[in-house]
């Protein structure tokens, strides 16, 4: 006997195919941490070893594996970057919905998707 979806269903089917529609808008992703930091260069007569280091310069922290690498951020980039690593977090906000929508199908037999 086929399944019918209730409006329940259909409703979080709607939502599921919305919320993967939003990941193809995530071209700008990056999945790191951001920060500043003030640097001393190796000129000895430098004014940053009098106590006022350059900076701040913003760096982006990328862990690949058990390795951590910081990369810098030119000024340019600054906001792309810092917009990147939003778009990271709304990629695991919507990982979060998808997995409560596919619970909720799973719990009813639907994950499986409902018969026309």
């Amino acid at each position: 006997m086929a399944r019918r979806a209730s409006p329940r269903v259909r409703a979080l089917l709607r939502e599921r195919a919305r919320l993967l529609r939003q990941l193809s808008t995530l071209s700008h992703l990056l999945r790191g941490s951001l920060f500043e930091r003030f640097s001393t260069c190796t000129r000895r007569l430098c004014r940053c070893h009098q106590g006022r280091p350059h900076g701040p310069r913003t760096y982006l922290a990328v862990t690949s594996g058990k390795r951590q690498r910081q990369h810098y951020v030119p000024k340019s980039q600054r906001v792309a970057v810092r917009e990147g690593v939003g778009e990271f977090h709304r990629l695991l906000a919507i990982a979060d919905r998808l997995t409560a929508i596919n619970l909720e199908l799973m719990r009813g037999g639907m994950l499986d998707g409902p018969q026309p």
